[in-house]
């Protein structure tokens, strides 16, 4: 029996709480956005870039690598979208 090939990344669209997503590069971020939620190579951590759905330009999500659990990247994600939703300048961590 072949294993299913692991998931490493996780893309998502989500609409921005009052106060958005804070970034490195430009400080708070609002509005429709596009999170993209990447595993690194130690298998421990996140990268975490978003940009406003539909531009070219992706940023890093303060906080921006982040520990995740082994395992659990797809929870994170999960999780990290809805601090989004509820804004007040989510960070990675």
């Amino acid at each position: 029996m072949n294993n299913p090939p692991s998931v490493s990344s996780y893309v998502d669209r989500v609409t921005a709480g009052p106060g958005g997503a804070m970034t490195d590069e430009v400080g708070v971020i609002t509005g429709d956005l596009t999170v993209a939620t990447i595993l690194r190579a130690d298998g421990i951590s996140v990268r975490v870039a978003i940009q406003h759905s539909g531009d070219d330009t992706w940023y890093t999500l303060s906080g921006s690598p982040a520990p995740v659990p082994a395992g659990r990247l797809a929870a994170y994600h999960r999780d990290l979208l809805g601090r989004i939703r509820r804004g007040g300048g989510t960070r990675a961590t």
